[in-house]
């Protein structure tokens, strides 16, 4: 397989994880590693620190801007992401950066170092999704290998903690509008929780682009429907970048 090496430069800034206390109204600040909620952050409280009021509100706030219409402006990509927009989930839109992605209803965005974006359930906080996008040389991510060795790769050194045991469970490859997808599923398993969860990374524009997303696994048969559509609905593309 071929090596990794401008994503294992800067994947991801640190290994070390902390999540700030945050009191209602104000955004949540947290650091941690690429997707990961350390064991004793899952065990605080600080894990879902936004009250119940600030819940609401935040949820009534995301709905009135979900109800007002956008113009999207996309260079070649044919299909309208308002299509495919679901009952229960709301997109993402980066025009900057060249993507999108649906997230669940009611999901808080939160600010994580080294991540494009992040959003999470207040409650069970290892329900989340992430984007982390990083330079490459590279054109397309079949020229990193096959997908079950990319997976492991990523699983193994960026994914998950380095003391966590870790299964990948599948792997595939998907061409979609002329790009290559490959999305897997995995379960990293640490001393009081397993998190079960779905990747899918992609190459445009000179940037590898990682989605990571996932649930409790005690959890994973209620969630994985959702998460499997946050999954599928991530695209790339070429944005017209409007003033």
């Amino acid at each position: 397989m071929a090596s990794l090496p401008s994503i294992s430069q800067a994947f991801l800034p640190s290994s070390s994880s902390q999540v700030n206390n945050a009191s209602p109204g104000k955004r949540v600040s947290v650091l941690v590693r690429a997707e990961r909620v350390s064991s004793a952050a899952c065990a605080s409280a600080s894990c879902s620190s936004l009250s119940f009021q600030d819940g609401i509100a935040r949820r009534k706030l995301i709905a009135l801007g979900a109800s007002i219409p956008g113009i999207l402006l996309f260079a070649d990509t044919p299909i309208s992401f308002a299509a495919e927009s679901k009952k229960g989930f709301l997109p993402v839109i980066d025009k900057k950066d060249g993507y999108t992605f649906l997230y669940p209803f009611g999901w808080q965005e939160v600010s994580i170092e080294g991540e494009d974006k992040v959003f999470k359930d207040v409650i069970e906080p290892l329900e989340s999704v992430s984007v982390n996008l990083v330079a490459t040389g590279k054109e397309d991510v079949k020229e990193f290998g096959p997908p079950d060795k990319v997976a492991e790769t990523l699983i193994k050194k960026f994914l998950a903690p380095a003391n966590q045991k870790t299964k990948l469970i599948q792997a595939k490859e998907q061409d979609i509008e002329g790009r290559t997808y490959y999305t897997f599923e995995f379960v990293a398993k640490a001393p009081n929780y397993t998190r079960h969860a779905l990747s899918v990374i992609c190459i445009n524009n000179g940037n590898f682009y990682t989605l990571t997303t996932g649930a409790n696994e005690r959890r994973w048969d209620k969630m994985k429907d959702r998460l499997n559509t946050v999954v599928d609905s991530f695209r790339v593309f070429n944005a017209t970048m409007v003033n």
